[in-house]
């Protein structure tokens, strides 16, 4: 009996001491896996990346109004590459466009049109292959009124050393408006020349600004004239209808010395006395005939000018070889009925009288912005008499006139 019960309490003490043991192994196994996970030195199991979804982004967006014609058009994939993207109008007319290197981003590279409709097309290829349609469309803003800009100087010009660049604007701009045009605008010259741009009146219901050198122009100087007006909001004045450029060369240097007290004028090309001839000026006596002291320029000319002033009892007289000097009236031209007192009296309406032979002999080479620098008349040359006055205004004045002057 003993030795049954003393077998049965030794497998019994076998069995606890090899709990004992198998317990410590678990717990030396955990006490070094938490050790392990302490101390860094345990792999973390491998987590899978985050899916990258494919967005496409379209601006303007579908369903956008009023959208500005210099504003960015474009579409991005954040995710794929774009295909067969198009930016078509209502007319059926695809703006041009380029892509990027990776082709993830397509950008118009031509500006939207006023008051139209555009329509996004094309496709996003995912990386999955999955396909999204670009669709969708968006609309311009619509100006009640368009600024349009003109140039006195046509493309391809040749003109004279004083030729002011003269720039018109059909609507009548607020002084933040001529501010917002004149940061844009841009003279590029072969040579360095300086001037400025100056602010005139306009008697047309318009506004204008000039540019002139602070001297004569260099002679063979080549001009680009820069006027970026479209997409400019302008105010009350509507929006910029059209940029405007032009390209312009100073040709040969040719001044007219018109000295009044000699009753004659001289020409002067390239440095060269090239004429020396009688002329009669307007009647000192009365001030309404005299003419304007000061650097007037050539403006245009003509064969036959019909010419008229009822105070003094003529209307629609024909005049020959008339080269126009001032928008108040003043030619330099032929007149046979004044030939007697050319060269020892000033007897005319305010122009410059030649003989026939002379006027045509001078007429064949004027060009518009020669310079003819009168002197000697009691009347200056000033604003009230016409457009075009440039260079009667002193050069530390005409820089105030600019909307950019401080």
């Amino acid at each position: 009996m003993k030795s049954v019960q003393w077998r049965a309490v030794r497998r019994i003490l076998a069995g606890a001491v090899a709990l004992g043991v198998s317990a410590g192994l678990v717990a030396a196994c955990a006490s070094a896996n938490a050790d392990a996970a302490h101390n860094g030195s345990a792999a973390a199991a491998p987590q899978a990346p985050a899916a990258i979804v494919p967005r496409l982004e379209l601006q303007p967006a579908a369903g956008t109004a009023d959208v500005h014609p210099l504003g960015a058009a474009r579409a991005s994939a954040s995710a794929g590459t774009l295909r067969d993207v198009a930016l078509t109008d209502s007319d059926g007319e695809t703006l041009p466009g380029s892509y990027s290197g990776d082709q993830a981003q397509w950008t118009a590279t031509a500006p939207l049109a006023y008051h139209e409709t555009y329509t996004w097309s094309g496709s996003m290829v995912a990386p999955d292959g999955a396909v999204t349609p670009l669709a969708g469309s968006f609309t311009t803003v619509a100006p009640a009124r368009l600024v349009k800009a003109s140039s006195n100087i046509g493309e391809g010009a040749t003109v004279g050393i004083a030729a002011p660049v003269a720039i018109r604007f059909n609507r009548d701009l607020s002084d933040e408006a001529k501010a917002e045009v004149e940061r844009g605008l841009r003279i590029t010259t072969s040579t360095p020349v300086e001037g400025a741009w100056a602010w005139l009146p306009d008697d047309w219901g318009g506004s204008r600004v000039h540019w002139r050198p602070k001297e004569y122009w260099p002679v063979g100087t080549q001009v680009s004239v820069v006027v970026p007006l479209y997409g400019k909001d302008l105010g009350t004045a509507g929006y910029g209808s059209a940029d405007l450029t032009t390209h312009f060369t100073i040709g040969r240097s040719q001044i007219v010395k018109a000295d009044e007290n000699s009753h004659r004028i001289v020409v002067i090309r390239d440095g060269q006395q090239v004429m020396d001839l009688p002329a009669s000026y307007g009647l000192e006596s009365d001030p309404r005939r005299v003419t304007r002291s000061g650097i007037h320029i050539v403006m245009a000319k003509s064969e036959k000018v019909l010419m008229s002033n009822p105070d003094y009892g003529y209307v629609n007289m024909p005049e020959y070889w008339a080269v126009r000097i001032s928008n108040n009236g003043e030619f330099i031209h032929a007149n046979p009925a004044s030939q007697s007192a050319q060269g020892r009296r000033n007897i005319s309406h305010g122009c410059i009288n030649l003989s026939i032979a002379n006027a045509k002999a001078y007429f064949d080479t004027a060009m518009y912005g020669d310079p003819v620098e009168v002197t000697g008349s009691s009347v200056p040359l000033s604003a009230q008499d016409g457009d075009i006055y440039d260079w009667a205004v002193p050069w530390d004045e005409w820089r105030t006139m600019s909307k950019l002057s401080t």
